[in-house]
């Protein structure tokens, strides 16, 4: 019969053993390529979306990043896209604070990621049609869809090269602020009553980067009815309700990034409030 071993990474389904891991397996995406749209919203409708134990700072900011993620180790040099919405947010614990960001939401294109950072990590990934970005003079663009509707457009243009200097000293600063942070949340068997997991988790990674620019940024949100987007538009409307007071400062971004590092493993970082 078979036999569980904790210590072996299992993902469902688990009888057929642990996924293949070794020195082929590190959790290094060598050729990424980000677009990254930020602005600041309306801070109470977005806090209806945040849960104790996060808050918000005083200015209330998301980012939308996209990211093209090529020659990929554990998926063996495949690939996938996927767009992501970040809210600046303060962790407040019984035994740490932490100060960064806090996933909504990620869509990417390929099940593979999306199983393995819902079971594993936490990270609230779902599935959209997310084609290559394209660069039209100095326009670049990109979108998501699901069932043919259209979820989001991103363009950033302007864009102006950033210096070795000012990259590494973006590195730097960026250190006390380099938090990514989410709510895992995964319901009993059969979708109601009591949560089977419900924590905050700390999902740390690194970057690292070739080339920055600096530019500017713009997005639209589509606002989608039941029949378009059945298991989705309840979110797509949601991020669509919460405005753009005021752009940042949009970036455009390629190098590396590690999503395994060994001193700042995925963590829970403690139970969060009930939502009742």
């Amino acid at each position: 019969m078979f036999k569980l071993d904790p210590a072996q990474p299992h993902i469902m389904p688990a009888h057929f053993g642990p996924r293949y891991t070794g020195e082929k397996t590190s959790g290094w995406y060598r050729d990424v390529t980000v677009m990254a749209v930020s602005y600041v919203t309306d801070r109470e409708k977005l806090a209806g979306h945040i849960p104790a134990p996060f808050k918000l700072p005083e200015q209330a900011t998301i980012t939308v990043f996209y990211a093209c993620n090529k020659q990929i180790d554990w998926l063996a040099g495949f690939g996938y896209n996927m767009i992501g919405v970040n809210a600046a947010v303060i962790f407040e614990g019984e035994h740490e604070q932490l100060t960064g960001s806090y996933s909504l939401v990620i869509w990417e294109n390929l099940t593979d990621p999306i199983l393995v950072g819902r079971e594993v990590q936490g990270i609230p990934k779902i599935y959209a049609d997310i084609p290559d970005h394209s660069v039209n003079g100095d326009v670049w663009r990109c979108n998501a869809s699901h069932f043919g509707h259209k979820i989001v457009d991103l363009s950033i243009a302007d864009l102006v090269p950033v210096s070795r200097e000012d990259i590494e000293a973006g590195e730097a600063s960026a250190k006390a602020t380099d938090n990514p942070m989410t709510w895992r949340y995964m319901p009993g068997l059969g979708g109601y009553g009591a949560p089977a997991v419900n924590d905050a988790v700390l999902y740390p990674s690194e970057n690292k980067f070739s080339e920055v620019h600096v530019g500017v940024g713009e997005l639209e949100w589509q606002k989608l009815l039941w029949e378009q987007n059945p298991t989705q538009y309840h979110i797509v409307n949601a991020l669509n309700a919460l405005p753009v007071l005021e752009y940042l400062p949009a970036v455009v971004t390629k190098g590396s990034a590690n999503l395994v590092v060994p001193e700042r493993l995925t963590r829970a970082l403690g139970p969060v409030a009930s939502q009742n």
